[in-house]
């Protein structure tokens, strides 16, 4: 597994701000809220980029269904904006999610993990060998999604992959 941060540990509570503010984000395509978003999770995070340099920003994939479905990808946005503040170049073609799967909303930790095996490849190992990557996501829940992305990038030939999110739930 990779480092992870996430900015703010604890989102799921019902009525939390920030919960309610993700929601209307990816869910209630409030695609506007993406930047102030994105600028927030930079801002909170300054101290952990100091201690784990990237050298490129690579958002979490979407099945290229499901982003057709959302309109958008919520990691891609927050990604940009991260890697705006910070002045490291976002390649968000590095990675893709080549299996279809189901919402991991209503699945336990175990089914999670099952759901994401072999869920993302590398488009170019050239472009991943090397590198110090920053993955990008909105919310770690389990950990399950961004592990197997990480263990991918590792595979491909990455020296480091650290994790950001904007929330945690716990």
């Amino acid at each position: 597994m990779a480092r992870a941060w996430a900015c703010y540990p604890s989102e799921e509570r019902e009525g939390h701000p920030l919960r309610e503010v993700v929601q209307r984000f990816k869910y209630g395509r409030k695609i506007s809220l993406g930047k102030p978003l994105g600028r927030l999770l930079a801002r909170g995070s300054r101290e952990f980029f100091a201690d784990h340099p990237a050298n490129v920003v690579v958002p979490v994939p979407l099945h290229p269904k499901r982003l057709r479905w959302r309109g958008f990808n919520q990691a891609l946005i927050l990604g940009r904006e991260v890697a705006r503040q910070w002045k490291v170049p976002m390649d968000p073609f590095i990675l893709e999610r080549r299996r279809e799967t189901p919402p991991q909303t209503q699945l336990d930790e175990e089914e999670r993990r099952k759901n994401m095996r072999g869920a993302f490849s590398v488009n170019s190992e050239k472009s991943v060998e090397g590198n110090t990557i920053l993955l990008v996501d909105d919310v770690y829940t389990s950990g399950a999604t961004v592990n197997e992305c990480s263990r991918t990038l590792l595979r491909a030939g990455a020296k480091e992959v650290y994790v950001l999110t904007l929330a945690r739930t716990v």
